[in-house]
């Protein structure tokens, strides 16, 4: 019980269903997600391992807020972990991952095509997360542990914000046609080039408007509703 609601619980966060700052009320949550305290403490004690809840004296429990600082470092990490990534991926990809591979990014193309939606890769379900496959076949199993586990819900925090930047999942696409491509020419400098490349533009692309939020005044902690 307690993992079931640790998943929910973070996609709630990362979908922006529970906002981010927000107050979380154990008992308000145990009657929402008809739980015991038990479970619920541990989910949420899950979800503080993983940054997306923090605890504040007297305070309590609340969901965390964007941080300019947190996230220099994240994309820091990030760039250079999956550019690692992409260079294991090209050589190290079998065949079928990179069917499968291929078949997440002509998924997002068709829906870029059919709706024009810009819905960044982070709010899919993680098996269809293009970067989780290139992390997953990479053949470097501490890398797949971070990028895929300890850093995985963090790192979606700050992609799922994408959603907020017009026009940034249709260059993100484009992008990942050329990191798969790489890879399938067995180009390690190119794939982690591409990818790289990538996560540069993903930073430049949100840091504005992190800077943004940390530009206003810090509003009160939101309570969620009874």
């Amino acid at each position: 019980m307690a993992q079931s609601l640790f998943q929910r619980l973070g996609e709630a966060i990362i979908q922006g269903e529970i906002p981010l700052g927000s107050k979380l009320s154990e008992p308000v949550l145990a009657r929402q997600y008809g739980v015991s305290r038990g479970p619920l403490r541990e989910a949420l004690n899950r979800l503080q391992e993983r940054r997306l809840v923090e605890r504040m004296p007297r305070l309590g429990a609340r969901v965390v807020t964007l941080s300019t600082d947190t996230f220099r470092q994240i994309y820091g990490v990030r760039e250079a972990l999956e550019g690692m990534a992409a260079r294991g991926a090209a050589l190290a990809m079998r065949e079928d991952d990179l069917a499968r591979l291929r078949d997440i990014l002509a998924r997002q193309e068709a829906s870029i095509a059919a709706t024009g939606d810009d819905a960044p890769n982070a709010l899919g379900a993680m098996d269809q997360d293009f970067h989780v496959a290139i992390a997953r076949a990479a053949g470097n199993a501490l890398l797949d542990g971070l990028l895929c586990g300890e850093l995985y819900q963090q790192l979606r925090l700050y992609r799922s914000q994408l959603r907020k930047v017009a026009g940034r999942g249709r260059r993100a696409v484009v992008e990942h046609r050329r990191i798969l491509d790489a890879i399938a020419d067995r180009d390690p400098d190119m794939a982690e080039w591409q990818m790289r490349r990538h996560v540069t533009a993903s930073y430049a692309a949100l840091a504005p408007l992190l800077d943004a939020v940390a530009a206003k005044n810090p509003s009160p902690a939101e309570e969620l509703p009874e």
